[in-house]
């Protein structure tokens, strides 16, 4: 089987497997659909294309720089999304590149986020990334910062809110996810139901390739995947 039918039938299989996790809901509508998320770390343009060439429409890299390269060779119209941290020298590029920024994790990156948005004429879809396990390897909010990160959003005018994103940590039992997730949703919920003035919340970003079914059952409708599509990681592209 051919690099590119492989990459095809990995597509189907994820999107297979999400349709099968959406029957298992429990708490959330089982019609309430999924949006997958590609993420093409350290894999080639070529891959990209071949994803996107059986139905992938939405791109997830985690760093600014890989992407503006790869964009400019893609020859793809995709929907663009940042999924990893977003450093603040990076914002202006980040803001041309990218349709929704999952990453917003202080409301310092929010105001310049906002401000290049400005400068561009832009308004820029943001999530802002909710550190639940309160880990020091990554990124995010702690729960108990979240009134006032949506305060101050809401007195910006060139960003709009449109939900959150999540990284559970990899746990060797998988299922020790669920609690986390289903925290998130309650949140996502919360917020949506009081929705603030500048804002659209309508994405809960989470899980991936090793967590993403317990993540659709328990509320999510962005998943970013990259393993179960491509493969291994390819890490000397010269990208």
């Amino acid at each position: 089987m051919s690099d590119d039918m492989m990459i095809a039938e990995h597509i189907r299989e994820v999107h297979a497997r999400i349709m099968a996790a959406r029957e298992r809901r429990v708490h959330v509508c089982k019609d309430a659909p999924v949006e997958l998320i590609a993420v093409t770390k350290n894999h080639p343009v070529e891959a990209m294309r071949e994803a996107i060439d059986a139905g992938i429409m939405n791109i997830g890299e985690n760093r600014v720089q890989e992407a503006l390269g790869k964009a400019e060779s893609l020859e793809r119209e995709v929907k663009w999304h940042l999924i990893g941290h977003l450093q603040t020298n990076k914002v202006k590029h980040a803001v041309r590149q990218f349709d929704l920024i999952h990453s917003v994790d202080s409301l310092y990156l929010a105001r310049e986020i906002d401000k290049a948005a400005a400068k561009f004429g832009k308004v820029q879809n943001i999530l802002v990334q909710i550190n639940l396990a309160r880990e020091e390897s990554k990124s995010g909010i702690d729960r108990a910062e979240l009134d006032d990160i949506l305060a101050g959003i809401d007195d910006l005018r060139a960003i709009r809110l449109q939900g959150f994103m999540c990284i559970a940590p990899n746990y060797e039992d998988v299922e020790e996810c669920r609690p986390l997730f289903r925290t998130m949703y309650d949140i996502f919920q919360q917020v949506k139901a009081d929705e603030p003035r500048t804002a659209d919340i309508r994405y809960l970003s989470m899980g991936m390739t090793h967590d993403y079914e317990i993540a659709v059952e328990e509320g999510a409708n962005l998943v970013r995947i990259g393993t179960a599509i491509f493969g291994a990681r390819q890490y000397a592209l010269g990208v």
